[in-house]
């Protein structure tokens, strides 16, 4: 009797894991399904847009203003690029946005590290107060500094120069704040090691604290360098010519550089494709260390 009221309780044990089995199985499906959907959504979102400013970058005119649209043109049109380049000094906008994106991003990146390795691993007074002020300005839109921006730039003679654009730019709350919480996430026992090792603050910094954030330093890069390749407003105020106007005006001007009532997109497009291609390069250098950094405190569970 015992034996046979064992095995139905074995065989209900079964039963019940076979269905709790069955009911993860089919949350997992739906889970994956929800997955891939919000993946195709985002594909459509993001990948239409420039679907939309490759093909038409390669249309004539005619086609462009086709109704119905025409998705893909029936001739490749590679004229528009080299009308892109010439129409307006490209190559002098390309280099004026290298300068401006190279050295304001390498200055945010190092007040950005050297900013939040104070606030974390020093010890001095009113170091609270610092980081709220930082987080305060975080919270200020960057155009309500503009006219006092301005104004200073004006009084100093900087307008129409590189320092005019490059200085109000350098300003690092955003870096500071990334890199802090980064930091804040470190071991402690390797940095306590560190210092027990006699390491210094400047050999903390470069042999124990930036080997280990890679993947954030890559992510603070990126975010900096496309913010600054793409800065507009400041850049607009400041440049009177293409001496220093950089690719974002550039291709405004090209805009208007038939007619001011009329705008060739091909040529604009063309030049539209030609400004994202440095970044896309960049993102596609570094998008494995920025995909580290997203996932860092990720936890995979094993039961």
């Amino acid at each position: 009797m015992s034996a046979i009221v064992a095995a139905a309780q074995r065989d209900s044990g079964i039963e019940q894991a076979q269905r709790a089995a069955a009911t993860y199985r089919r949350k997992q499906r739906a889970a994956t399904l929800v997955g891939y959907a919000a993946m195709v959504c985002v594909l459509i979102l993001v990948g239409v847009p420039l679907l939309w400013v490759l093909a038409t970058s390669l249309e004539t005119r005619p086609d462009i203003y086709t109704q119905p649209a025409v998705w893909w043109p029936r001739d490749l049109h590679p004229a528009n690029y080299t009308e892109a380049t010439t129409t307006q000094p490209f190559w002098t906008f390309l280099r004026n946005s290298l300068i401006v994106t190279a050295t304001v991003a390498a200055v945010k990146f190092a007040l950005g590290i050297l900013g939040a390795y104070g606030l974390v691993f020093l010890r001095f007074p009113g170091k609270d107060v610092v980081f709220l002020a930082i987080v305060a300005a975080l919270l200020v839109p960057n155009q309500i500094t503009v006219i006092s921006n301005y104004t200073l730039i004006e009084q100093l003679g900087w307008r129409n120069t590189f320092q005019g654009i490059i200085i109000p730019l350098c300003g690092v709350a955003f870096g500071t704040f990334l890199m802090r919480n980064h930091f804040l996430s470190l071991p402690e026992e390797v940095i306590d090691a560190a210092r027990i090792d006699g390491a210094g603050r400047w050999q903390l910094l470069t042999r124990v604290v930036l080997p280990m954030s890679g993947p954030a330093m890559a992510a603070f890069a990126v975010v900096t360098l496309v913010n600054e390749w793409n800065e507009y407003l400041w850049p607009f105020l400041m440049a009177d010519d293409a001496r220093v106007a950089t690719l974002p005006i550039g291709l405004t001007q090209l805009q208007h550089s038939e007619n001011p009532s009329f705008t060739n997109w091909g040529p604009v497009m063309a030049g539209t494709v030609l400004t994202m291609l440095p970044m896309l390069v960049i993102f596609l250098i570094l998008q494995r260390h920025m995909i580290k950094s997203l996932t860092a405190g990720v936890r995979i569970p094993t039961d």
